[in-house]
């Protein structure tokens, strides 16, 4: 069973993240969108070691925002340098799509 609480939507779209990774060190790195939905997102292409709770700065096409991470795929499987990220802010929307929309424009929702 599916316990997602939103829709998501599969996209491919830039973006950069930085902030302190799990031992305190500082990073930035480039990184992409996998899937979006109203309150999170799906990285991936992540080297850095974060873990859960960790707050993470992304830049959209110039639109910040800061993310909580929610999970990290598994190192050694398909999954690694997945995260999954969930939006700290309810008043910033980065992204131009609304995951409701494309949902029930695919058959999906």
């Amino acid at each position: 069973m599916d316990r997602r609480r939103q829709q998501r939507v599969f996209v491919d779209l830039p973006v950069r993240i930085w902030g302190m990774d799990a031992h305190s060190r500082p990073f930035m790195q480039p990184a992409s969108l996998r899937t979006i939905s109203g309150r999170g997102a799906t990285l991936q292409g992540v080297d850095a070691q974060l873990k859960p709770g960790d707050v993470v700065d992304l830049q959209y096409e110039g639109a910040k925002a800061q993310f909580r991470v929610v999970w990290l795929g598994k190192p050694g499987t398909e999954m690694q340098g997945e995260v999954g990220i969930e939006s700290l802010s309810t008043d910033t929307q980065l992204w131009d799509v609304d995951p409701l929309r494309c949902a029930a424009a695919t058959g999906q929702g």
